[in-house]
């Protein structure tokens, strides 16, 4: 599991996918977000600029990440 610490009051689903490891640009997380390979609780999700807060738990590829302060 990948630990999201945030700097602020959200991190976007796109930059979140960069930083964990899961996406190499920006362009990788894009086409990944579009195919649908990324959930959100449990929710498959569409949108790349979807805002991350304390608590939200991504899944792609096999892959966990959680966002914490």
């Amino acid at each position: 599991m990948e630990i999201i610490k945030l700097r602020d009051e959200y991190i976007k689903l796109g930059q979140a996918l960069k930083a964990a490891g899961a996406a190499e640009s920006g362009v990788d997380a894009k086409h990944m977000i579009e195919e649908g390979l990324v959930k959100v609780n449990g929710q498959t999700e569409y949108q790349r600029g979807k805002k991350l807060r304390e608590g939200d738990v991504v899944t792609c590829k096999g892959e966990t990440i959680r966002i914490t302060l």
